[in-house]
């Protein structure tokens, strides 16, 4: 396998040193990478959003489950190639792509993918979600000559985000809680669901929650003293599809039903596929989110 990898690493290379045809920004800086690559590989759950609003065609993609718009790339002729932590570095390699691209979850395993293939790390920002997406989806689309498709696809998001933030600047403080397991936590404008927050246009219902993918655990007394107008939840478990306590049935309790969320119905389940598998960071996934967020608001 050294040897495999070895060889690869000296076909990567030499690739990228002689088809430096355009500069794409990334999340570790500028990389040179080769136009229109033929052969590529996605093993990110948003940056394959991308891939198919701009009908850019991807020979494989990391295994696993997928929002039900993003279904068919589970089946032939799409290469399953691990999970996001652990690519299949031989399945890649006898792929031969001219591109790999990691984000997010896959973007711990960029060291082995790209000795296997050129890779760049599209990462989103959480505190700049909308501003990682804008990079992103211009980027690829420039390396393939869809600048005006990314182009329209963007300042329609442009719109309803401005939309949103008309709607949301007068609708009171959030809070936005993830479960798992039969716990909770939560995350503000410093985490993984910032966008609530920052670009949304939510206020914080509380200024100070530890930064980072697990945010803060908390309790049902929590959400009672610290009593949001509205509290937004992503139910890990059920974006999985492992079995577990339901999101729904977690906060449907006594303390969480004094709350001004819950007597104001404003307690909104979002949608756990595009907010947890995608976090809201491809153009699909973020659309439907605005979506449920802006018919919550105007009901």
């Amino acid at each position: 396998m050294r040897t495999l990898l070895t060889a690869a690493l000296f076909g990567a290379v030499a690739t990228l040193a002689t088809a430096q045809d355009i500069t794409v920004e990334t999340a570790r800086g500028p990389v040179a990478v080769q136009s229109a690559p033929e052969t590529l590989v996605s093993l990110d759950l948003a940056i394959l959003d991308i891939l198919d609003r701009l009908d850019i065609p991807v020979a494989g993609v990391a295994g696993g489950v997928k929002p039900e718009y993003l279904t068919q790339y589970g089946n032939p002729p799409y290469k399953q190639l691990g999970s996001f932590f652990e690519p299949d570095l031989e399945g890649l390699n006898a792929l031969s792509p001219d591109l790999a691209i990691v984000a997010g979850r896959s973007a711990s395993a960029f060291d082995n993918v790209s000795s296997v293939a050129p890779t760049i790390d599209l990462t989103a920002k959480s505190t700049d979600l909308f501003g990682s997406l804008r990079r992103n989806m211009t980027e690829i689309g420039s390396l393939y000559g869809k600048e005006d498709m990314a182009a329209e696809l963007l300042s329609d998001l442009d719109s309803r985000l401005a939309t949103l933030r008309e709607l949301s600047s007068d609708a009171g403080t959030a809070l936005v809680i993830i479960t798992t397991g039969g716990r909770m936590s939560t995350h503000g404008a410093e985490g993984r669901f910032a966008i609530v927050f920052n670009e949304m246009g939510f206020a914080p219902a509380i200024k100070e929650v530890k930064a980072g993918n697990h945010g803060q655990p908390i309790s049902n007394e929590f959400i009672l003293e610290t009593n949001p107008d509205w509290v937004f939840v992503v139910d890990r478990d059920a974006a999985i599809g492992r079995d577990g306590q339901p999101a729904a049935q977690m906060l449907d309790n006594a303390l969480v039903a004094k709350t001004k969320a819950a007597q104001a119905d404003q307690i909104i389940f979002l949608d756990p596929a595009d907010w947890y598998l995608v976090g809201a960071a491809g153009p699909t996934a973020l659309e439907r989110a605005m979506t449920q967020i802006m018919s919550a608001l105007q009901d």
